[in-house]
């Protein structure tokens, strides 16, 4: 996870200006928010940033959104893990 492109996207693009760009790239292979990498990292990073920048419209910093993402990741693979 690159922690500050997700931090720049998430400061840069709203979370309607995320959505568009992950629907662009499925459609048409390009966006205006992340270039030059595969598709499945591009919306990787892009779904990640959207959820920062969700937190942080609820009120959360910069920081703390990122630290819940990281426990939401680790959640979820701790799960993979045990199945």
């Amino acid at each position: 996870m690159e922690i500050e492109e997700i931090k720049e996207l998430a400061r840069r693009f709203t979370p309607e200006e995320i959505e568009g760009c992950i629907a662009e790239q499925l459609s048409t292979g390009k966006n205006i928010c992340l270039r030059n990498e595969s598709t499945e990292r591009i919306i990787n990073e892009l779904s990640k940033a959207r959820f920062v920048r969700d937190m942080m419209e609820r009120g959360y910093s910069l920081s703390n959104a990122l630290r819940e993402l990281a426990r939401r990741i680790r959640q979820v693979q701790s799960f993979a893990k045990k199945s």
